[in-house]
C-alpha cells in the first residue's frame, strides 16, 4: 500500500497499459490512464459520495478500466474511467439539509418565531445526525396562501436526505403541538371537521413506530435518494 493506494492495482494497470499500447488499443489506454490520474490526483476515493452527470451515488470501486458507483437503491453504475468528467465530490465538505414549511397568513409570525426559538434546540437533541443547527433562516416566500419559512441544519452528505425527511416530521409535530396551521387548498362546504389530538401515549408510540419502520425498511424506498439537487 502506497499513500493509501493499492500497489497491486497500480502494477496491474502498468502491465495492462504496456499490453494495450503494444496492440494499439486507444480506448483501453485512455481508460487506464484516466484511472491512474483518478488514483493519484485523489479527486475522489472509495466511499465518497459523488455526482457524475445526472448520477449520484457512493464510489464502491475504482478499477483498472472502470469505476463503480452505487446509488440509494443499490443500483451500481459502471463508468469507463475516460468518461468520468465534471465530478462533484459531495463528501469533501459538510452539507446541509433544509425544510421549507408554510404557515397561514392569519398566524402571528412573531408567535411562530418565539415557538421555534424554544423548540429548535430540542430537534438537535432528537436528531443526532445534525452536526450544527437547526437554524431559522427566515421567510423565503410569500405565497398565494401561505408564508414559507426555512429551517436548515449542517450534516454529512450521507445523512442529508434522511435528515430532510426527519426535519419535515419534526416541524409537523411542533406545529401540531402549538396549534400552528399549515395551509392547504380547500373548499369548505360545511363546518370543518374537528380533529382529535394525539395523546402522550400515542406520541410515544408514534416515535417508536418511526424508529422501528426506519430500521426495518432501511434498504427500501430510497428512489428519491437518487435524485440530484
Amino acid at each position: 500500500m502506497l499513500v493509501g493506494v493499492d500497489t497491486t492495482t497500480l502494477l496491474a494497470s502498468a502491465g495492462i497499459l504496456s499490453i494495450a499500447i503494444s496492440f494499439g488499443a486507444k480506448e483501453l489506454v485512455s481508460d487506464i490512464l484516466s484511472g491512474l490520474f483518478i488514483i493519484f490526483e485523489g479527486e475522489f476515493r472509495v466511499g465518497d459520495i459523488i455526482k457524475v452527470g445526472d448520477w449520484r451515488g457512493t464510489v464502491v470501486e475504482i478499477g483498472v478500466r472502470t469505476t463503480k458507483v452505487e446509488d440509494g437503491s443499490q443500483n451500481i453504475k459502471v463508468i469507463r474511467n475516460s468518461d468520468i468528467s465534471n465530478v462533484v465530490n459531495m463528501t469533501k465538505e459538510t452539507s446541509y439539509a433544509s425544510c421549507d414549511v408554510g404557515i397561514e397568513y392569519g398566524e402571528s409570525l412573531e408567535r411562530v418565531e418565539n415557538i421555534l426559538s424554544k423548540e429548535l434546540p430540542n430537534i438537535r437533541k432528537r436528531l443526532p445526525a445534525i452536526i450544527d443547527g437547526p437554524f431559522y433562516k427566515g421567510v423565503v416566500e410569500l405565497g398565494d396562501n401561505s408564508v414559507t419559512i426555512r429551517i436548515v441544519v449542517q450534516c454529512a452528505e450521507s445523512d442529508r436526505l434522511q435528515l430532510e425527511r426527519d426535519l419535515n416530521r419534526e416541524m409537523k409535530l411542533i406545529f401540531d403541538k402549538h396549534d400552528i396551521s399549515i395551509p392547504f387548498p380547500q373548499v369548505v362546504i360545511n363546518q370543518p371537521t374537528v380533529f382529535k389530538k394525539a395523546t402522550e401515549y400515542e406520541k410515544r408510540s408514534a416515535d417508536q413506530f418511526n424508529k422501528q419502520q426506519k430500521a426495518a425498511a432501511k434498504e427500501l424506498g430510497n428512489d428519491e435518494d437518487d435524485e440530484t439537487r
